[in-house]
């Protein structure tokens, strides 16, 4: 993993509703849609939660796939376990 995607996903982890946002989809184990994401956090409208879910596609924790008007997101594993792969090491 770069620095540049290392700086990317730092950046898209550094606002509190995205840290809650994966964590919604690391108990879901599954994809969610945008409107299931916005009822489960309640405090968020629903522009803002797609702000979030952008975020968190461009720094690729997620993966948006279209299915007809929705899209749906689902986690990307190996993207999260490489980012705390890397955090890891900073242990060292």
């Amino acid at each position: 993993m770069d620095n540049r995607k290392i700086e990317k996903i730092s950046k898209a982890l550094s606002d509190t509703n995205r840290i809650n946002i994966l964590r919604k989809f690391k108990k879901r184990k599954d994809c969610l849609y945008c409107s299931e994401v916005t009822e489960m956090l309640n405090n968020l409208t629903q522009p803002s939660v797609s702000h979030h879910l952008k975020q968190l596609v461009d720094a690729d924790l997620l993966i948006s796939e279209k299915e007809g008007r929705e899209t749906k997101y689902t986690l990307n594993e190996k993207v999260l376990n490489d980012y705390l792969k890397f955090l890891e090491t900073l242990m060292d």
